[in-house]
Formats: structure tokens, C-alpha cells, sequence
């Protein structure tokens, strides 16, 4: 009886979060002040409410912390069986942590863990002081990176989040910055965790995105809840091909941050979808003018998606715009096109068509070279 009672529990508590097939979605029905709904793949804005305003975001923060940390392991900078030694300044941060002590060592891989699934703030400054030698220079480099993203209202002045004056961003920022991060499939090892341990078990951790256990497709992102931020989230969902983020900022609590997240999914999710472009627009090799050879081969980008309303997929037109020839020399790569798709009269997506080959100018010496060659031959 008990077993029943649990399970009816469980399925209760999910009904709330479960999709709903939502047709509109209006600014009053998303709790949260600020709020944004994107693309993953195309960063195609589908969903705003107050998207650039400035506001603290907690823990979101480590987003970009966490991206900084896939970087470097890509780079080979750091590798995730590097020991990380706590120094004093971490072990001092308070807050979410796992309560480092000065001198303690865990794994980069273990660090990582304690960060994503715990939002530990000591964890956070020990994997920075790790990467720059420090928290501030990882600081210089979180802000660089933000200015790179195009992230045009974000100052960072920690990495983990803790409120101080001045530490801001936007939704739409922390949607850039996931969306950028999640390009690392290697973050999903563990954004997807619910409940994992440290020390050998003797730390137990439980991941803040209560989603992974109520929103199907569900693959992470961040959670952060400080007095002065209020209760903040990306959300990162993926179904069928479509992979969204959604940024909740300042929501009033947990239970109405997740409501907003999960709205925010469904209606995504109920109304786009993604579609595979047809590239079969016929690219035939292009005159080119003074070179060694009289042609060349051109080719765009062979297979690429778009997120369209849902209905509208039959609807995308393909347009091949390219110069009638191109001079000599040129260079593999070079640009001589654009193929797009529009909708509605919008560009949806747009790809370079490019030379598949290099061809040398034909100059004097080459042309007296040649007839030579072909003299002796005969």
C-alpha cells in the first residue's frame, strides 16, 4: 500500500511539468521579470520578456565557468584526472559548496562534478585558480569571453555567482553563454546527474535542476537562487532534433522558476520544430578568369537544419546567389556565394558557397612554359 501511495505521489508531482500543447505564450503568464527562450543551434529568439535587462543571476554564473573549464580541457590545458589542490581563498567561499578545506585535493573531474551537479561555490574557485593561477585572472577571462559572445550586458566579478555590486547579465546573455557551452557534449556527463557522491561516498550530492526528474527531454543546464538574484535557471531541452534553451532570471521562488522553465520548453516544443534543409540546389563549377585552369569546382555546406513554426516547414524557399565568374588566383575557400532559405520573406539561414579548389593566375612565363612543353611533345 505504501508502494502505491509513493507512486501515486511521484505521479502527481510531475503533472504540473508534463508538456502541454500550448499554442500562445504571454509575458503575464511567465512569473519571472526576465525571462528568454531560444534556439540551441540557431540562437533564433522565440520566446522574450525583459531579455536584456541587467540582474544578477546567482549561480547561473558558472555557466560560463563551466565553459571556460570544457576549453581548457579541450586544449589540453587541464586534463580530468588533474589533481586540484584547495587553496585558502577557495576553501573560504560560502554559500552552495561541498566544504573544501585548505589543502584538500580532488580530481579536476571530481571538481567539475561538485560544481554542475552541487553548484559548489568553493568548487567553482578551486577549478579557476586551477586554469589562471588565480580567481581574478579567471575572472579577466570569463568577461573576455562574454565580450566574444556578443554578451553585451554582462560584467563578471567572481566565478561563481555570490552576490556582489556590479556582478550583472542578462537572460539573453546567460542563453548565449549556454547555448555555447552545451556545444560541449562532455557537460552533459554531468548536468544529466541526479544524485552521484565525493570522497569516496562519504559527500553526497543532489543535483538543484529538479526538471532532470519531471521535464522529459530535459538534458540540464544551471540553477541559482542568492536574495538578491532570486530564484534563476537555464534550462536545456532536447526532442526530436530540437534543442532549446530556456533562461529564467529573478523568478519569485524554485517552484516558480521551474513552472516558468518548463512553459517556456513546452511551448517550444509545441509550436517549432526542426527541419532538415534541402541542399540540393545544383552548384556547377564556376569560369574563372586568367587562371591555369578555365574552371572550378564550388560546394556549400552538404546537410544543415532551421527551426521553423510548425506547419511552415513546406514553406522555406532556397535561393543560389553567385558571381558569374572569378578571377584568378583563387584560393580554396574563397567565397563566390551565398545559399539561403527565407520564410515569409525572412532569412532563416544562410550558407557560403566556397571554391573547392585553388587555380594559379596563368602569367607570361607560364603561358611561354606551357607552349614549350607542348612543342617538345610533338
Amino acid at each position: 500500500m505504501k508502494k502505491i501511495v509513493s507512486l501515486l505521489i511521484c505521479v502527481l508531482l510531475t503533472i504540473p511539468l508534463l508538456t502541454l500543447n500550448v499554442s500562445a505564450l504571454s509575458e503575464d503568464e511567465i512569473s519571472a521579470p526576465s525571462a528568454v527562450l531560444i534556439d540551441a543551434d540557431s540562437g533564433k529568439i522565440l520566446f522574450e520578456k525583459n531579455k536584456d535587462e541587467q540582474r544578477p543571476c546567482a549561480s547561473i554564473t558558472k555557466v560560463m565557468t563551466l565553459l571556460l573549464v570544457m576549453e581548457a580541457l579541450d586544449s589540453g590545458k587541464i586534463h580530468l584526472e588533474d589533481v586540484v589542490t584547495t587553496s585558502a581563498h577557495a576553501a573560504s567561499m560560502g554559500g552552495s559548496d561541498i566544504w573544501l578545506e585548505e589543502g584538500e585535493q580532488m580530481t579536476v573531474d571530481e571538481m567539475i562534478k561538485a560544481t554542475a551537479v552541487a553548484s559548489a561555490n568553493d568548487a567553482a574557485v578551486a577549478l579557476a585558480e586551477h586554469i589562471c593561477g588565480s580567481e581574478d585572472d579567471f575572472v579577466v577571462m570569463m568577461n573576455e569571453k562574454a565580450k566574444a559572445l556578443g554578451m553585451e550586458q554582462t560584467t563578471f566579478l567572481n566565478c561563481n555567482g555570490l552576490d556582489e555590486e556590479g556582478h550583472l547579465t542578462s537572460a539573453y546573455d546567460v542563453a548565449l553563454m549556454s547555448k555555447e557551452l552545451i556545444r560541449h557534449n562532455k557537460i552533459f556527463d554531468y548536468t544529466n546527474i541526479w544524485l552521484d557522491s565525493l570522497r569516496g561516498g562519504e559527500t553526497q550530492i543532489v543535483n538543484t535542476n529538479k526538471l532532470l526528474k519531471t521535464y522529459p527531454g530535459i538534458t540540464g543546464l544551471k540553477t541559482g537562487t542568492t536574495g538578491e538574484a532570486g530564484s534563476c535557471i537555464s534550462a536545456t531541452a532536447q526532442r526530436d532534433g530540437l534543442s532549446l534553451v530556456a533562461v529564467v532570471l529573478g523568478a519569485p521562488s524554485g517552484k516558480e522558476r521551474f513552472a516558468d522553465a518548463a512553459a517556456l520548453l513546452d511551448y517550444g516544443f509545441a509550436n517549432f520544430m526542426t527541419v532538415k534543409l534541402d541542399m540540393s540546389e545544383e552548384l556547377y563549377p564556376m569560369t574563372v578568369d586568367g587562371g591555369m585552369e578555365n574552371e572550378v569546382a564550388i560546394v556549400c555546406e552538404d546537410s544543415a537544419a532551421v527551426t521553423v513554426p510548425k506547419g511552415e516547414e513546406g514553406n522555406v524557399k532556397q535561393t543560389l546567389e553567385l558571381s558569374e565568374s572569378i578571377a584568378a588566383p583563387v584560393e580554396k575557400g574563397q567565397k563566390v556565394g551565398t545559399l539561403s532559405y527565407t520564410l515569409g520573406g525572412e532569412t532563416v539561414a544562410s550558407f557560403d558557397v566556397v571554391t573547392a579548389d585553388s587555380v594559379e593566375a596563368m602569367s607570361f612565363l607560364t603561358v611561354l612554359t606551357n607552349l614549350y612543353q607542348a612543342a617538345v611533345k610533338l
